[in-house]
């Protein structure tokens, strides 16, 4: 038996599993892909400072009284007080700090977007992507992060492994012979998974929930959430099939 970890037992352990039959290799992106990818992450970093700039502002404020809806197109009301010079509901002291943040958010809304024109431009020259826009639930993110991330679909035996290797799926507790079912795993890319999951909640919410027989049930038997969960993985399966043959979604008839 081998005690201690370090660098030469590291070494042979990674030596030994490279010749194991059931290992599976990361596949390797093209410079372009690389990029592409890139860019989502630039991207998610910008949401997460956007998000924590509306956070800081709207809880700062709060605290003298001014509370606004949820949702980002109210901090917009936040900004316009702080501009305001005759609003003296927030002491001047921290006014000029916030202020402060407001410009950084402004500036931080304006990169985002500019990374998302990027985004858009790339997803327009690329094959793969114009396929899995015609997904229903596929926008232009999604479809250029699955382009940009997934290079090699064919890595994946079937479109429920691919949907398993996002953590889409239920994680299992097998013992004695009897399968527990808990929550989804949430193992793999979690910046598809939540796009995926985003997708799945605008079907829900467009007029296609009230015409599929398969969603009128679902969101009959199921909460709403667990119903945007299951409808992101049937997503991933279906992109997985898109990738595998190149073409556009074809929607299956209500009839058939």
């Amino acid at each position: 038996m081998r005690r201690n970890k370090n660098d030469a037992a590291d070494a042979a352990a990674i030596c030994e599993a490279v010749g194991r039959p059931s290992m599976r290799f990361v596949a390797v992106k093209t410079a372009e892909q690389q990029a592409a990818a890139g860019l989502h992450k630039v991207r998610e970093m910008l949401i997460k400072q956007r998000t924590m700039l509306m956070n800081q502002l709207r809880g700062l404020m709060a605290e003298f009284g001014i509370v606004v809806p949820e949702g980002a197109r109210h901090i917009r009301q936040l900004l316009a007080i702080l501009d305001d010079p005759s609003d003296q509901r927030v002491p001047e002291l921290l006014k000029r700090a916030l202020r402060l943040t407001g410009e950084r958010l402004r500036s931080v809304q304006g990169q985002a977007e500019a990374i998302d024109k990027q985004i858009l431009e790339w997803g327009r020259s690329n094959r793969t992507c114009r396929h899995l826009i015609t997904i229903d639930g596929y926008g232009p993110i999604l479809s250029s992060a699955m382009a940009a991330i997934v290079t090699h679909p064919e890595a994946f035996a079937s479109g429920r492994d691919f949907s398993a290797s996002l953590g889409l799926v239920p994680r299992q507790n097998t013992t004695g012979g009897k399968t527990v079912l808990g929550p989804i795993s949430k193992r793999g890319n979690g910046y598809l998974r939540r796009l995926l999951v985003n997708g799945a909640t605008s079907v829900l919410a467009s007029k296609r929930a009230r015409q599929d027989p398969w969603l009128v049930k679902l969101l009959k038997t199921k909460k709403r959430k667990v119903a945007a969960v299951a409808l992101a993985n049937k997503m991933a399966r279906i992109g997985w099939a898109v990738m595998m043959r190149q073409e556009d979604f074809r929607q299956r008839s209500q009839a058939s």
